[in-house]
């Protein structure tokens, strides 16, 4: 396609939390939209310099606890000038080719909405195998129409303001696939993605909690061997979660079922990470058991502290 420089009628929503590193880029990325919101979670960086500078309208998101979070409050309460709205992470990069691509597929009455497919970048490598690619995402849609899922978990701690892991459910309409591919590549050291995975582990210890005890999943895209890409991969981790050893099945996967093994040394790193990470999702989801579906808890003592008796002379 020939890009056209000329704002196209996208609204980007970016939620946002100290991301100096990432947002310069991420910002330059999507220039070609005609309105930027930043929502920032009260950052102690030079985050919302950066947005403003690139001429971003940036908005403070107060999370109190519970439902909403960051993005789901921004679809009810931003006042956007425009029908379409992409939503970008500050780790992300939309291409031009995808812009290209965006500027024909929103003129079509047909849909309301589009996967986008990412790559992941690694210690600076596109990890293209273990099953991380393709990577479906349903980012681009009218906002009036999409609302991200509720998977039970708002009352788990130290999960971040932020949908994460969560798709988005459209009332309406019908979704097609866009053919560019956005690009997915944290400028942040390692130190931050094991920081970030600690508090997603979290957030998948209450997921597999409540498929294990058949929690009401109503308000979700739902589980299906015969949907989509990612109704499929829900239906799977519902298998996924009764099984044994997963840290190693997980390594295992990864590396050697998926090859992950020809992405080189970041995709055995990152493989072994991934295996780590599901065995912090593991022992979090025993003490999510033990406590009655609670995380960080300390036992109630059973009875009450005998009280110290008083003699009087």
């Amino acid at each position: 396609m020939t890009s056209n420089l000329s704002k196209l009628p996208v609204s980007v929503l970016i939620p946002a939390r100290n991301e100096q590193a990432n947002l310069p880029a991420c910002l330059t990325s999507v220039a070609r939209a005609d309105e930027i919101f930043v929502v920032d979670s009260q950052s102690s960086d030079r985050s919302v310099e950066i947005a403003e500078n690139y001429g971003a309208k940036v908005v403070q998101f107060y999370f109190k606890g519970g439902w909403p979070k960051k993005k789901n409050w921004s679809l009810e309460n931003l006042p956007f000038r425009n029908e379409w709205v992409l939503i970008v992470d500050c780790d992300e990069r939309i291409t031009p080719e995808s812009w290209d691509e965006i500027a024909e597929v929103i003129k079509n009455p047909e849909y309301t909405g589009y996967y986008i497919n990412r790559r992941v970048f690694f210690l600076g490598t596109w990890i293209r195998h273990g099953g991380k690619y393709p990577d479906w995402n349903l980012r681009l849609f009218q906002h009036k129409l999409g609302r991200y899922e509720n998977l039970q978990t708002e009352d788990v701690p130290n999960t971040g303001d932020n949908e994460v892991h969560e798709h988005v459910v459209m009332s309406s309409g019908k979704v097609g696939y866009l053919k560019e591919d956005m690009l997915h590549e944290d400028f942040r050291d390692l130190f931050h993605w094991i920081e970030r995975h600690n508090r997603y582990s979290n957030w998948e210890a209450r997921v597999y909690y409540n498929l294990l005890t058949g929690a009401d999943d109503s308000k979700t895209i739902g589980a299906s061997l015969f949907g989509d890409s990612v109704k499929r991969k829900r239906f799977l981790k519902k298998i996924w979660v009764r099984l044994p050893f997963k840290p190693l099945l997980r390594f295992i996967l990864f590396y050697f079922i998926q090859l992950g093994f020809l992405d080189g040394k970041a995709g055995y790193i990152y493989g072994r990470l991934l295996s780590q990470y599901e065995y912090q999702i593991g022992v979090k989801l025993f003490e999510l058991r033990k406590f009655g579906g609670q995380l960080n808890v300390t036992p109630k003592p059973t009875q009450s502290p005998v009280e110290p008796s008083v003699t009087t002379h």
